[in-house]
């Protein structure tokens, strides 16, 4: 028999109360209880990215986390950002300079960078191809994502492109 725990906590501004299972992951939480499936789930050892989301304003591995871990905390996810209709100024970024192909690691990325763009000076292209070196594509070779990044850098600092 199994034994659950209760938590609460809030994700994109709704706050839950939930019982879940101990060994629960924060990404199956995401994804199953609450059914906010944008939260994706590669590799399941933390490395890819893809389940990048925010807890507590800092960007974490959904994969890697206990949901139980979250109680009490305040969690973001990529259905946070903008709308279909409405895109976010980091989903607009991305979708002007091609940063995503077949969108599967885009989710994490999106997160990575707002996190990036809160807490880090990103001075030099380096600095973002540091901020980014957690989360793998496959798809684009990163030079749009780059670019994508740099451009909203360079907006939040008043530099002109």
């Amino acid at each position: 028999m199994s034994r659950t725990v209760d938590i609460e906590l809030t994700v994109n501004g709704e706050s839950f109360a939930e019982t879940v299972e101990p060994r629960l992951l924060l990404s199956d939480f995401l994804r199953e209880t609450l059914g906010l499936t944008g939260t994706h789930v590669g590799c399941e050892h933390g490395i890819c990215g893809a389940c990048t989301v925010r807890v507590n304003g800092v960007s974490a591995r959904s994969c890697l986390m206990f949901a139980v871990q979250a109680d009490g905390a305040t969690v973001e996810t990529v259905e946070s950002l903008g709308t279909v209709s409405s895109l976010h100024r980091i989903q607009e970024a991305f979708r002007k300079h091609h940063a995503l192909q077949c969108g599967f690691c885009t989710p994490g990325f999106l997160m990575t960078v707002k996190d990036l763009l809160e807490r880090h000076p990103l001075t030099t292209n380096a600095d973002i191809r540091d901020g980014l070196s957690g989360n793998i594509c496959r798809c684009t070779g990163y030079d749009h994502i780059v670019k994508a990044v740099r451009e909203l850098a360079n907006e939040r600092d008043g530099v002109a492109s």
